[in-house]
């Protein structure tokens, strides 16, 4: 969670990694122990753990956590000397500085087609899928939950599964009994964040330690999930109709792991530790870090054990797009998961003095500004008054008028709360090369209008050249069956994987722009403590909401196959995903409004329907991925820190980290410009199955697939193809020429298995 005024930054919810840099002598450590070499005089773990703690602290208050699942180790308040004498331990793995992760921030079931029948799609004949997800358990680890929100109504949902483990914590504001059949556990994990602020923890009021969410971030992530039917749902009259989640009978259960200054690394895995240990089937966690290797990334390493737990998780890929090599969470045992947009807007308009007309959006939901155009302000050359940074605005100069503002630095909404408070009547907010045209909309305190580049660009030209420029503002509400859509949103981070190139990511987008769902009641639909309205929904933006759609999605096919391992429910997602808008077009960028790549898109948009029934996956189990991290430049001991495993040799592993069977390929030509991988396949359709392969890409990459044709006899049988991709001679000449794209795709009359290709040409 990142405070208020930053929850609508320019990119929506930015997610940066950083070291914790802390007055104190002391700092949060997180410390990996050998597992396997705990003395049989020691009762637990945890007694082990103490003992080793006890050997370089005598405080007894150092010791935060003592991991068991996620997580073979314990977090500890340390300084600089007692951690290096920990390291020193023939008991001790490695000790990592905790690094600290901020949050990356209705029409959607519609536009995913999941207001149908699904069961039919599903294979289950006359159950209803919607139904088979109440045994399904979504875990979301993020700012916690407001129980009081009608999403979590759990009218008409049976006994909650009896294998749950969980519960309801007690806090200042939170009773047990707020929980009910749909919110079934609700915990909160503090400790790193209390360490790193100093343990003042207790006196900011709106800290308190529970489960409650002061903040709405992690209330409109669980519902977007698995949120009940709610009827007349708005933000302020906008987007009105009835809101549901993805898997509207699916359980929830929420871990608060972020509080006002950011996610913890130590606070993050006890969150997982403890859902796993509960029996979530789904991990939903809109957040996460950087370009880290995976045996320092806390939520790669927490998900290797879900995922060998049979636990699907699904991350958010980061909102800082359209930069390239921007993405998070790009483990390939984890769903990374990019934003789209949907076919409903909130169109807006500002008319200029010139007689123009500007097409924009807005949220405002005020009076407005009237009939009558006022003066129109624009001082480009103040840096600060441009941006509308607090403080920039003169009273003298901008009083009853709109101001223009450029887009970037501090949040779209504070932009407007400036404007105001200098005395202005309305807001024109314009884009920069940053976002392109890329439109998100915002409630606003007062009447604003969001432009993209090209329009900001004309009005500035526009006030630069009108010795009285005039604006006026109107506002348009809801329409639907916008066109194109989705349209990749340019915040969405982007590739490549830099962490490992040979895997191609995100997975997948999902809608993220503009989206409704539930919303805290302790904080305004702007997150800024000067905002004062309630409301119980709001509509918001970033893959913060992609994530959540993808994890409720992913609870609908763990209902209807519940033999799916999670790198199965992860391939029918990719494989099934959609490249074409609503035009029939490719796919768009917002960024710039040419078609969009894999890099932004990775294997396309999620499509519930066809997942349902992908014909075939690309599966994986635990070992496959272990050879994988033993195909990178890691020791032992931080493969044996990812995976937990102590007897791990790497006798298996591949001479490429490209051969692992991933669901979309990543080909980089350097020393060799010939690269061979070898994928397999499962059958998950009809019995005897036909499937030919059709493969497209640029001219100077040759492509042959042995076989061509795979004929399956039996469901679950597993069969295997090579593909052979050749660069041409003048390969060496492509060197830092930038990517080139393709596709693979194995049908027959039923089904499409598709897989995005990548092409990069690079020094070695």
């Amino acid at each position: 969670m990142v405070m208020a005024s930053l929850l609508r930054s320019s990119f929506v919810l930015l997610l940066f990694p950083c070291l914790l840099s802390v007055v104190a002598t002391k700092q949060t450590y997180i410390v990996h122990m050998k597992h396997h070499l705990k003395p049989s005089s020691f009762v637990t773990h945890h007694d082990w753990y103490t003992a080793n703690l006890q050997s370089v602290s005598s405080d007894s208050s150092s010791l935060l956590y003592s991991y068991n699942t996620a997580y073979h180790g314990f977090a500890a308040s340390l300084d600089r000397d007692q951690a290096e004498a920990l390291r020193q331990s023939d008991s001790v793995l490695g000790v990592y500085e905790e690094s600290v992760y901020n949050l990356h921030t209705t029409r959607t079931p519609e536009f995913l087609g999941l207001n149908t029948d699904l069961g039919s799609w599903a294979g289950l004949g006359t159950q209803d899928l919607d139904q088979a997800s109440q045994d399904v358990i979504i875990g979301v680890l993020d700012t916690g939950v407001w129980p009081e929100s009608k999403s979590f109504d759990d009218s008409g949902m049976p006994q909650i599964p009896s294998r749950w483990r969980g519960q309801c914590e007690s806090g200042v504001d939170f009773r047990p009994s707020l929980c009910n059949r749909k919110l079934i556990g609700a915990r909160s994990f503090s400790k790193g964040y209390r360490m790193a602020s100093g343990g003042r923890f207790m006196k900011e009021p709106k800290e308190n330690e529970s489960p409650r969410d002061q903040d709405g971030h992690g209330t409109h992530t669980a519902s977007t999930a698995a949120g009940s039917h709610v009827a007349n749902a708005s933000l302020l009259g906008y987007a009105s109709g009835t809101a549901r989640g993805m898997a509207t009978r699916a359980r929830v259960a929420t871990y608060k792991v972020c509080w006002s200054t950011g996610c913890f690394g130590s606070d993050i895995l006890a969150g997982m530790d403890r859902a796993i240990a509960d029996g979530v089937n789904v991990l939903s966690l809109s957040l996460g870090g950087g370009s880290a290797p995976y045996y320092r990334d806390t939520i790669a390493i927490g998900a290797f054990t879900a995922m060998e737990m049979g636990i699907f998780v699904s991350c958010s890929a980061g909102n800082s797009g359209p930069s390239r090599a921007s993405l998070a969470n790009v483990a390939p045992w984890i769903t990374t998961v990019g934003a789209g947009t949907l076919d409903r807007d909130f169109p807006a308009f500002a008319e200029l003095g010139n007689g123009k007309r500007f097409a924009g959006v807005s949220l405002y939901s005020g009076s407005g500004m009237g009939s009558k155009a006022v003066g129109l302000f624009y001082d480009k050359s103040n840096s600060s008054s441009v941006l509308c940074l607090p403080g920039s605005l003169e009273p003298e100069r901008v009083r009853g008028k709109v101001v223009l503002c450029d887009r970037g630095v501090n949040a779209r909404v504070e932009k407007g709360a400036v404007v105001r408070d200098a005395g202005g009547l309305g807001m024109l907010l314009a884009n920069t090369a940053a976002n392109g045209e890329e439109l998100v909309a915002d409630s606003h305190l007062i009447p604003a209008v969001a432009v993209g580049l090209k329009e900001g660009d004309m009005i500035r030209d526009y006030v630069g050249s009108d010795p009285n420029p005039t604006a006026l503002l109107g506002f348009e509400g809801t329409v639907l069956n916008v066109r194109p859509s989705p349209v990749v949103a340019a915040f969405s981070s982007r590739g490549p994987n830099v962490v490992t190139p040979q895997i191609l990511k995100p997975d997948l987008i999902g809608p993220g722009v503009n989206i409704l769902a539930a919303w805290s009641e302790a904080v305004g639909p702007t997150g800024l403590a000067k905002d004062t309205r309630k409301t119980q929904f709001n509509i918001m933006s970033g893959t913060s909401m992609s994530c959540p759609h993808i994890s409720g999605v992913a609870a609908l096919l763990k209902a209807a196959h519940s033999d799916w391992s999670p790198t199965a429910i992860k391939s029918a997602l990719m494989t099934t995903a959609y490249t074409q808008d609503n035009t029939q077009s490719p796919l768009r960028d917002a960024a710039g409004g040419d078609s969009s790549t894999p890099w932004a898109h990775g294997s396309g948009h999620v499509d519930p329907q066809k997942a349902l029934s992908p014909g075939l996956v690309y599966d994986a189990i635990p070992e496959d991925y272990i050879a994988f991290l033993c195909s990178l430049d890691y020791g032992i001991d931080q493969v044996q820190a990812i995976t937990k495993k102590p007897n791990i040799t790497c006798s298996r592993r591949f001479n490429d980290p490209g051969e692992l069977n991933y669901p979309s390929f990543s080909v980089l030509f350097g020393k060799t410009r010939v690269v061979r991988y070898t994928r397999e396949l499962t059958n998950v359709g009809a019995a005897v199955s036909t499937y030919n392969v059709t493969v497209g890409g640029p001219r100077g990459v040759g492509v042959r697939v042995v076989p061509s044709k795979l004929v399956f006899r039996q469901v679950g049988e597993k069969l295997r193809y090579t593909a052979t991709f050749v660069a041409n001679k003048n390969s060496k000449n492509r060197v830092g020429s930038g990517p080139e794209f393709g596709w693979m795709v194995w049908s027959n009359e039923q089904h499409q298995v598709r897989s995005p290709v990548s092409y990069e040409w690079t020094q070695s």
